[in-house]
């Protein structure tokens, strides 16, 4: 995995290796980020759940949804909304380039 730092884009993996698992942990710097692809749509969220501190890579996409392992709290990947609940997971732009995912260095505000 890469690191490589384009101002406040981070290269991370080959989009290839995202297909295969359809989900991934990286870390841009300190953050832990998780990877998800649903369809054929790349979405990062912070990997600490926002309630549990659990890392939601090792959950599972159910309907499109992220699902966190220590409650199936589900999170929408593009928001960070958690269904049912006043409470967000943090969320960070993504892009492809030359088959490769970059991630913003920080959440969305």
């Amino acid at each position: 995995m890469s690191d490589t730092d384009t101002g406040q884009w981070i290269a991370t993996v080959p989009l290839a290796d995202l297909k295969r698992r359809k989900k991934l942990r990286v870390e841009l710097g300190d953050r832990a980020v998780a990877l998800f692809l649903v369809g054929e749509r790349v979405f990062a969220l912070d990997d600490v759940c926002i309630h549990k501190g659990r890392s939601l890579s090792r959950g599972v996409l159910w309907k499109g949804k992220v699902v966190c392992p220590a409650h199936q709290w589900t999170f929408d990947p593009e928001t960070g909304a958690a269904d049912d609940q006043d409470e967000c997971q943090p969320v960070h732009e993504v892009r492809v380039i030359d088959g490769v995912v970059h991630v913003s260095a920080h959440p969305r505000p």
